[in-house]
């Protein structure tokens, strides 16, 4: 019983962590703002185009990589402030890649919102 109760407070304890982490990630990020807003206007459009299951799937998992790609370019940028203050060019470069795979994931959530949303758009006018 006692073992349980443990276990169950690790977990508390790691989902606290994360929603911390999402709080703090997300605080005070321009571009984590910019997708959250976007998002929000793709998941109204798809709720009133009607997509179906799987197409709601694959606009959950866009959202999710440029959500995820925000919020691992966050610690970067965390872990980098706290590392050093002066100018590194390897960390600048970690930076850069960073912020190339949130533009990459982003170009593809916008190739994924076209083909779902766009074909069914035009559908939807016809």
């Amino acid at each position: 019983m006692n073992a349980d109760l443990d276990r169950t407070q690790r977990w508390r304890t790691k989902f606290a962590a994360a929603l911390r982490g999402i709080m703090v990630g997300s605080r005070g990020q321009s571009s984590f703002a910019v997708h959250l807003f976007a998002t929000v206007l793709v998941v109204v459009a798809a709720a009133v185009l009607g997509l179906s299951a799987i197409e709601w799937c694959v606009i959950v998992l866009a959202i999710s990589m440029v959500l995820m790609a925000e919020m691992f370019n966050s610690s970067l940028e965390w872990l980098a402030r706290a590392i050093t203050d002066q100018h590194d060019a390897r960390i600048g470069n970690a930076l850069d890649i960073a912020s190339g795979a949130v533009l990459l994931a982003a170009f593809g959530a916008v190739v994924v919102g076209l083909l779902t949303l766009g074909l069914r758009l035009l559908e939807w006018l016809a």
